[in-house]
């Protein structure tokens, strides 16, 4: 972000909030939580216009992963696409959000030179096997801002943790003069069990060896 970094001023008027949609996934497998009431959705990210810059919140799923193609069969929209929509490129975006680790919302941030914030929780969290695509969560350390708790990132943008469907999930707020509006990006799938996560490894091992 440029000068107003440290955000203690709130907003007079509410930002445009733009959502982009990044990809549709077609099935779960059966030890999915969710694999009896299945409906394909979208995978969201959404992009804040704010006046030092732009924020992307969210990345969406990545690019030529074998063992998440055939589990979730995602119809992916590459990210410079999907911002070139609204004539963004990635260069635009002076900070990234990540609203959690999970393979569909951290899946492109390497696309981007800009700043990563996630909650420092959910960086511990996704050092568990199984719980994300390690790769996709891997941030650059020049890259990565570690958060704990809340924290303004941008004049009237802040950061606040609201965990339950991860440890670390985090949610933003944007602060106006005269009010408050929060907004929460839907998550997109269930915190997997531990017997889940194992069998998550093992199905990522499966293929490995069928590779």
């Amino acid at each position: 972000m440029r000068a107003a970094t440290l955000g203690r001023m709130p907003l007079a008027t509410m930002p445009v909030i733009e959502r982009l949609t990044l990809a549709a996934v077609s099935t779960v497998p059966e030890w999915h939580p969710e694999h009896r009431s299945f409906e394909p959705f979208p995978v969201f990210a959404w992009v804040i216009r704010h006046p030092a810059g732009e924020i992307l919140v969210d990345t969406g799923i990545g690019l030529g992963n074998e063992f998440i193609d055939e589990l979730y069969r995602p119809e992916i929209t590459p990210i410079t696409d999907a911002l070139g929509s609204l004539q963004l490129t990635p260069a635009d975006i002076a900070a990234v959000v990540l609203s959690h680790l999970h393979f569909d919302h951290c899946g492109q941030q390497d696309v981007f030179e800009a700043p990563v914030y996630v909650q420092a929780l959910e960086i511990d969290a996704a050092t568990v096997p199984g719980y994300t695509v390690p790769e996709w969560a891997a941030i650059a350390e020049d890259r990565i801002r570690p958060v704990d708790g809340g924290l303004a990132i941008a004049d009237g943008v802040r950061l606040l943790p609201t965990p339950g469907h991860t440890p670390g999930h985090q949610s933003f707020v944007i602060d106006l003069a005269e009010s408050g509006v929060m907004f929460t990006g839907p998550t997109a799938e269930e915190v997997l069990t531990a017997e889940q996560q194992d069998r998550l490894v093992e199905q990522r091992a499966d293929l490995v060896d069928r590779a």
